[in-house]
């Protein structure tokens, strides 16, 4: 069975932390329905949701990928790359902690989920403005004796790895090459979305579904070339502040210890 911890809505959203976008008004009630829809989605595929309080201290909790990475094995909760949201962690923690054994990555390293995108096996690790050289092999140092080979790929435009890359399967990734470093992902069957939809390339998989953002045709019709098991969402007012669909929920699977 699939699990996804979410994180409700900031009233205080509209303070999140930006670096590559300008500041936008967030509509906070277009943003919570948005959030709702993406949960319905969710158990709609047959997840099991758990939907954390939101925390008005914390302007950017519902973005809850980035406090924690899961893996089959072990939860590894993140040391974020900016002070204001290294407080998010610990509510994440005491629930993946009924899952999974839990280890965490300590400053002077610092590594943020969104950095993060798997393929089986094969991990793919930004290195951005949220994640470091240290970050990136101390988590190396946590999935060597569990069989995972982890891959620095460099992060130019955007704000995290997953901004402009996720996995479509276990052998094929979608790219916005201009933000990233794209020969990283030498052996991977690669799809690159068109320039005029650069924020497509993060999508969230289900299961055998793929979720991909509203307004991003071209994206849509390549995809389904590939899966026909496609759903689209509306995530218009996080996308103001610089989250993507994965951003929104940790997915993983229950019965490992």
């Amino acid at each position: 069975m699939l699990r996804a911890l979410t994180r409700a809505v900031s009233q205080n959203i509209g303070a999140c932390e930006l670096t590559f976008r300008r500041r936008e008004a967030i509509n906070y009630r277009l943003a919570t329905r948005q959030h709702e829809e993406y949960c319905g989605l969710l158990r709609y595929h047959g997840v099991e949701v758990t939907k954390l309080e939101a925390s008005d201290a914390w302007p950017d909790c519902c973005f809850v990928e980035d406090a924690a990475i899961v893996f089959d094995e072990v939860a590894v909760i993140t040391s974020m790359g900016v002070v204001s949201r290294r407080g998010e962690a610990a509510a994440i923690e005491r629930e993946l902690s009924r899952f999974r054994a839990v280890t965490r990555i300590r400053l002077p390293a610092m590594i943020e989920g969104g950095d993060v995108v798997r393929l089986d096996k094969r991990i793919f690790v930004g290195l951005s403005t949220r994640t470091n050289a240290q970050g990136i092999e101390d988590l190396r140092a946590i999935l060597q004796p569990f069989g995972y080979t982890v891959t620095p790929v460099e992060v130019r435009s955007s704000l995290h790895l997953s901004t402009a890359c996720s996995a479509l399967d276990a052998e094929t990734t979608l790219i916005n090459p201009r933000w990233i470093d794209a020969d990283a992902f030498s052996g991977v069957e690669v799809l690159t979305v068109p320039e005029d939809e650069p924020w497509a390339a993060n999508t969230l998989r289900l299961g055998q579904t793929i979720c991909l953002e509203a307004e991003a045709p071209r994206t849509l019709e390549m995809v389904s070339r590939l899966n026909h098991n496609i759903e689209v969402l509306d995530i218009s007012e996080f996308r103001k502040a610089e989250g993507s669909l994965s951003c929104l929920s940790i997915v993983f699977r229950d019965g490992h210890a």
